[in-house]
């Protein structure tokens, strides 16, 4: 692995603002969507046997694996292949809901407190995947990965796009390599208010159910106009 070049001084400022942001608001999220979270894990329980949580393992800070957190989607013990259809006959009722509309995520804010995560930063990776770039991923891995970001956002519907017949491959050749070169522009470009606009388009996409666009040379937001792709919905995590 080539030797990263050295730390510009925002880079070496940004842990500061960063925490600071995370969590003040980590926590106000956390009281503000507590009788929400009640509520899933109440329903999670009620439908099948198990955990609420599930835990997969994600590259983190300097390359360190943590569990990172989710709501549980499937039914205990559940085995088969790690990546997942929208209409896999794992996931529990509710889990096919929470799945759908990304609040399967919200116990991440846990990661946030405990300084595993960032609410904003590159895309928390497979630690499998993060391997396949090493030299890339030195400079990304410097900063906590986020529960959202520009990568987030540009493939918010990949799910929709992968080939069905070559999930693996297609996202391997085809989509990160592209979520790559966003991460690391991030990691170049980062301002706080880079962070402040990504978290008001993250509010827009989950709240209004918009697509965003990622101008791939500035990290520029923008709504998308164009029509999603319509096929098959995967995940490209581990199955929860």
């Amino acid at each position: 692995m080539q030797p990263a070049r050295p730390l510009t001084p925002r880079v070496r400022q940004r842990p500061l603002f960063k925490r600071a942001l995370d969590v003040a608001l980590a926590s106000a999220l956390l009281i503000v969507l507590a009788p929400l979270v009640l509520l899933i894990m109440t329903v999670i329980k009620l439908e099948s046997r198990g955990p609420t949580l599930y835990r997969c393992y994600r590259a983190g800070l300097h390359g360190v694996e943590f569990a990172m957190l989710k709501f549980r989607k499937m039914y205990d013990g559940a085995g088969g292949p790690a990546l997942t259809a929208a209409d896999d006959s794992r996931f529990t009722r509710v889990g096919r809901a929470l799945a759908r509309t990304k609040l399967d995520e919200i116990p991440q804010l846990l990661n946030v407190l405990r300084g595993q995560m960032s609410l904003v930063g590159p895309r928390p990776e497979d630690p499998r995947f993060v391997q396949l770039a090493p030299n890339k991923y030195h400079a990304i891995l410097r900063v906590r990965p986020g529960i959202t970001g520009l990568s987030q956002l540009a493939f918010a519907r990949e799910s929709q796009i992968l080939d069905p017949s070559d999930r693996v491959g297609h996202y391997v050749r085809a989509i990160f390599p592209q979520k790559v070169a966003i991460d690391a522009l991030y990691v170049k470009s980062w301002t706080l208010r880079m962070d402040l606009a990504i978290l008001a388009w993250t509010g827009l996409a989950v709240v209004a159910r918009r697509e965003v666009a990622v101008n791939r040379a500035t990290g520029g937001l923008t709504l998308r106009h164009r029509k999603p792709v319509r096929s098959p919905a995967v995940e490209t995590s581990h199955a929860a």
